[in-house]
């Protein structure tokens, strides 16, 4: 399989395994209430049942999986509530991230940084969604990475992971693509010029944005 095949980063064969199964549950290819089978999941991942469930153990811990008596290991998913306790908890630590990255971001950074935004720039011309979001992910977890904690890059990467599937129904929605470029500008502008207020007021705007742009909808959908 090529998720194991890559074995980047280091990463342990649970963690690869907690990841894919975590982004199958976001993606909606685990449905909510479904049941997952560790026998099925290591045959069709080629692995053994071990990894597998250490992995779901994992998931249970994140609150994306229960395990049930006499129902076994039932899909919980990521609900509207988790979004907006994820946004609001965003909102409160994002001026962080962006005070320590600011002060501790290198020119290497700063170029990515800048990088990423100009080909957000070429791809929104172009509309392409799916690239404008692996993009905009990129450029937020070069942030993160910036802030030389590990503790603060772990939590918002996390964060990011759990409303993906939420952030690109958003920025498939009329305008929002456009609004977003401009937010991000604003944010490299903060950046290159070293000014942490006007760094963390372009972040917490952005964040108020796209949760405010989720909220929206997580109406249409629930309704």
């Amino acid at each position: 399989m090529d998720l194991f095949d890559q074995k980047k980063e280091n990463k342990s064969l649970t963690t690869l395994i907690f990841e894919k199964i975590r982004e199958d549950i976001i993606n909606d290819v685990y449905k909510n209430d479904e049941k997952i089978i560790e026998a099925k999941v290591a045959e069709e991942m080629g692995v053994s049942r071990t990894p597998v469930r250490e992995a779901i153990k994992q998931l249970e811990l994140d609150g994306l999986v229960e395990n049930i008596p006499n129902r076994g290991v039932i899909v919980k998913g990521v609900t509207p509530q988790d979004i907006e306790d994820i946004y609001t908890m965003r909102l409160a630590i994002e001026g962080i991230a962006a005070k320590w990255s600011v002060e501790r971001m290198s020119e290497d950074s700063l170029k990515d940084l800048k990088d990423i935004y100009e080909l957000m720039e070429f791809y929104t011309v172009k509309k392409d969604i799916e690239k404008i979001f692996e993009l905009n992910t990129r450029f937020h977890e070069v942030i993160y990475k910036a802030s030389s904690s590990h503790y603060l890059e772990h939590v918002l990467t996390d964060f990011q992971q759990f409303i993906k599937s939420t952030r690109k129904i958003s920025l498939a929605t009329e305008g929002r693509v456009e609004e977003a470029l401009k937010e991000h500008k604003k944010i490299l502008d903060a950046f290159l010029a070293k000014d942490i207020k006007a760094a963390t007021d372009a972040l917490v705007y952005h964040i108020e944005h796209s949760k405010c742009n989720a909220g929206k909808m997580i109406e249409r959908t629930t309704k």
